[in-house]
């Protein structure tokens, strides 16, 4: 078996792993504005946190600004309100651009965010050269598993291409796109159909990069990967260790990657919420540590735990702080960290290795056969799929096949929870104040002259980052430069999944 570090990288993308530098600790917070999340973010920066990760509300997460009837009842709700640069340089208050690391939660506005952190970033004197971060990106599997898409995939194909091509030339240590299996796994899959429906999502976005001129090495190298830690503590391990072996072998053998950069499989991982439990909540605490110590033993580069109250409530600081204790007690305290691989040549996780790399391996090969992720998407195909999986799930439960703690055995009577984080039903007129101050204060015609720029980019062949970044820092609104896309784009509809 080879070392870790070495191709095809199934024991680590790192010859010591842990024992030259212990994984990111990023626990994904936002909520309410941008002042209530900065503070947040400034709390867990100080409790020991080590890079920062950030939830937008729905609004911000669907091309909507906060004053849209669509946005009704939703703004700051389930992350931060982001509308305006105004926003993003409260958010970011503070916090040094140039050190940290920054992940943001974005997919079908992922260039926008981006561009408004950069120009915060520029107003600054930070060059964008220098940040570090992640964007989300992947909207494939919003069409597959999660819903916040808004362009059709072609067009949003193009707009991840264009974020690819920019920053590789004005943002080189930011990794461009995080393949989620998370929301997949999230939705229902399968560990199996998590990877193969992740790398299929993966190998459809260089497809179209090198279609649209870049080549393999110049991009593949900040690609990135975001999974989820379930339950089944063994096959977790072996998931994580296939993935990454099966990703090397896609990226040297179709794609033809020389660089080993390519081929290595870098990965956040977060504990799987779909798990918690809104009864007997301080189970969470062990599910999700369980989950985390999966996600270490796997090999992760950075790792969120989830907080015990999220089925409940958005994490309250308590229960946010014993989440973050809980990843520094497996990194300080277990010695886990010690051992590269821990369980490489183990009966049980070899064989569950081989197993998940040939069952995700087949369903590959079924999406290739239908042209590609984006044509199967279009075909219903890996939506189905989870659709049966979350069912045959469902039913394992109702009849006591699988048992959850709490909920369908050792049930008991329980008070009401206390200490729970309540969003202020104030809060959404205070945005929508601010944010129809700011519109006031600009100067009008430039910043429509800009969005009309971007309009007219859309429709040609221009890289739109630039034109984004222009509207941003002339004060165009998130919601205004979505718009503006919609024009051209239009807005794509689900197709009924039978």
């Amino acid at each position: 078996m080879e070392p870790a570090g070495k191709f095809p990288y199934t024991r680590g993308i790192h010859p010591t792993m842990y024992q030259g530098r212990l994984w990111t600790m990023r626990q994904y917070a936002g909520f309410g504005d941008a002042r209530r999340s900065n503070e947040r973010y400034r709390y867990l920066l100080e409790k020991g946190q080590t890079g920062l990760s950030v939830a937008f509300d729905l609004p911000t997460q669907m091309g909507y600004d906060s004053d849209h009837p669509m946005s009704s009842g939703e703004v700051g709700k389930v992350g931060v309100a982001i509308d305006t640069i105004d926003d993003m340089h409260v958010l970011l208050e503070g916090l040094p651009l140039d050190e940290v690391s920054t992940s943001m939660t974005i997919n079908a506005t992922a260039s926008t965010l981006l561009a408004l952190y950069a120009g915060v970033a520029r107003a600054r004197g930070v060059p964008t050269t220098a940040l570090r971060g992640t964007i989300q990106n992947d909207v494939l599997k919003e069409y597959i598993a999660r819903g916040t898409y808004i362009y059709p995939p072609r067009a949003s194909m193009r707009i991840i291409t264009d974020i690819f091509a920019w920053c590789g030339e004005h943002a080189p240590k930011w990794n461009t796109i995080s393949i989620s299996g998370y929301h997949i796994r999230e939705a229902g899959s399968t560990a199996a159909q998590e990877i193969a429906f992740t790398l299929a999502d993966g190998i459809a976005y260089v497809d179209a990069a090198i279609a649209a001129g870049l080549a393999v090495d110049d991009f593949a190298p900040r690609l990135s990967f975001f999974f989820n830690a379930h339950n089944d503590f063994c096959e977790e391990v072996a998931k994580f260790r296939a993935a990454r072996r099966m990703w090397a072998l896609i990226m040297r053998d179709r794609f033809g990657a020389k660089d080993p950069r390519s081929m290595m499989l870098r990965f956040h991982t977060q504990t799987a919420g779909s798990t918690l439990t809104a009864q007997q909540i301080d189970n969470n605490v062990v599910r999700v540590t369980v989950q985390a110590l999966a996600a270490v033993m796997g090999g992760t580069q950075s790792l969120h735990t989830n907080s015990r109250d999220e089925a409940l409530a958005l994490p309250s600081e308590a229960a946010a702080r014993l989440a973050l204790r809980s990843q520094q007690v497996l990194a300080y305290e277990s010695g886990v960290a010690r051992h590269v691989d821990p369980f490489g040549g183990s009966y049980v996780i070899e064989g569950l290795t081989d197993g998940l790399e040939a069952e995700a391996g087949r369903l590959i090969g079924e999406i290739d056969a239908m042209g590609g992720m984006v044509s199967a998407i279009e075909r219903g195909f890996p939506q189905r799929e989870i659709q049966n999986a979350a069912y045959a799930a469902q039913l394992a439960v109702d009849r006591k096949e699988a048992i959850v703690v709490g909920v369908n055995e050792f049930v008991e009577q329980e008070p009401p929870t206390e200490g729970l984080l309540r969003v202020d039903p104030a809060l959404e007129a205070e945005q929508v104040g601010r944010l129809r101050a700011f519109r006031a204060a600009r100067v009008e015609r430039a910043a429509m002259d800009t969005l009309d720029a971007l309009q007219q980019a859309a429709a040609g062949t221009d890289n739109l980052l630039p034109h984004i970044l222009t509207a941003v820092e002339a004060r165009a609104t998130l919601g205004e430069v979505a718009d503006a896309l919609r024009a051209v784009f239009g807005e794509y509809q689900e197709s009924v999944i039978l």
